[in-house]
């Protein structure tokens, strides 16, 4: 009846950890929820800053076009005077024309880009589509942060994803000791009018009966194959809870190297691009001064202006891959190398 089982609510003792290994198990679930909340927030913070830098990129790559643009039509304007003056082929101006409708036609196409980065920056901060406010620095002028030697494995601890699986094994573990103590008996203190439960003073007498009594109140004790099988699908959970742990971390690990190696290697492209930018931006020079001397034709200046355009597309280019690659490696390490994340997940929020 309503009233019998109103007699028999009791506070449980956990004498077999049953309480304690739920409370665990509820904590580490909540804490894994909390792990891929900031999981998606660092995330959302690295593609933000690495739309900004593809778009400081597309900015460069304007300016490049637009300045090579200005070249090439002061080239057919010399080209073309010298056609009228009888000093000059029209297969020079033909090629004059060329290389200005080549850089010409990269404007348009640069400009729909940055329109197209600027509308996905907007999405990624939840503001509606225009222009973005940015830094008047270019691209090529922003050097990337040094790395410090010796960076301890230990920070990939810090990342969302590998403290969500630690959790999650946390509470599969957990999971495994609440189905031990369900082959235990409860035992409650008082029953709700205050008086002692007969459960407790059975133990508490050492009444021979006191397994019984329990096990007839709340206790599952003699539910053996069900409570096997419970405790087998527990122990199968956290291996399968332990094996995902570990493919995370191996995964963080990979991230991390990934990310190293590209920095490396694309430190040394840039390099070796900045020199063929300067060698070609002294051609440029010298070929123009010969011409001015009459000791060359203008066409080895338009020659070298040609190789420069893509030349300095390419450094640029190069250098946005570089600063990509330390926002890689600043996700990778669940928020960079210094203890700024939680700083900067502040910051980003306090604006939005």
């Amino acid at each position: 009846s309503s009233a019998a089982a109103t007699l028999n609510a009791f506070w449980e003792v956990d004498l077999w950890g049953r309480i304690r290994r739920l409370n665990e198990g509820a904590r580490a679930r909540f804490l894994a929820s909390e792990e891929a909340r900031r999981g998606v927030r660092l995330s959302l913070l690295s593609e933000v800053a690495a739309d900004y830098f593809r778009l400081l990129e597309l900015d460069q790559e304007l300016e490049i076009a637009s300045r090579t643009t200005n070249s090439f039509t002061e080239s057919l304007r010399i080209f073309s005077r010298r056609v009228a003056g009888g000093t000059a082929s029209a297969l020079e101006a033909a090629r004059a024309e060329a290389a200005l409708a080549d850089a010409t036609a990269a404007i348009p196409a640069i400009l729909d880009q940055i329109s197209s980065a600027e509308n996905q920056l907007c999405l990624l901060l939840g503001r509606t589509p225009g222009p973005i406010e940015r830094s008047a620095s270019s691209v090529v002028e922003m050097m990337p942060p040094s790395v410090p030697a010796g960076l301890p494995s230990s920070l990939v601890e810090r990342r969302p994803d590998v403290r969500e699986a630690e959790q999650l094994l946390r509470s599969a573990s957990a999971q495994i000791g609440e189905s031990v103590a369900e082959f235990f008996p409860r035992i409650g203190l008082t029953t709700l009018l205050g008086k002692v439960s007969p459960e407790l003073s059975a133990f508490t007498l050492g009444s021979a009966n006191a397994w019984g009594i329990a096990a007839s109140g709340s206790g599952p004790l003699f539910e053996g194959g069900r409570l096997v099988g419970q405790y087998r699908q527990a122990k199968a959970a956290r291996d399968e809870a332990l094996l995902g742990y570990k493919q995370t971390a191996l995964s963080a690990l990979r991230d991390v190297s990934d990310a190293l190696i590209s920095r490396e290697r694309l430190g040394e492209v840039r390099e070796q691009r900045t020199r063929q930018v300067s060698a070609l931006g002294t051609a440029v020079k010298l070929s123009s001064e010969r011409y001015v001397a009459g000791k060359a034709s203008y066409y080895e200046v338009l020659e070298a202006q040609q190789q420069l355009f893509p030349a300095e597309l390419n450094l640029a280019r190069t250098q946005r891959d570089e600063l990509l690659t330390v926002v890689a490696l600043y996700k990778a390490l669940g928020g960079g190398w210094h203890d700024e994340f939680n700083s900067t997940s502040a910051s980003f929020e306090s604006h939005n």
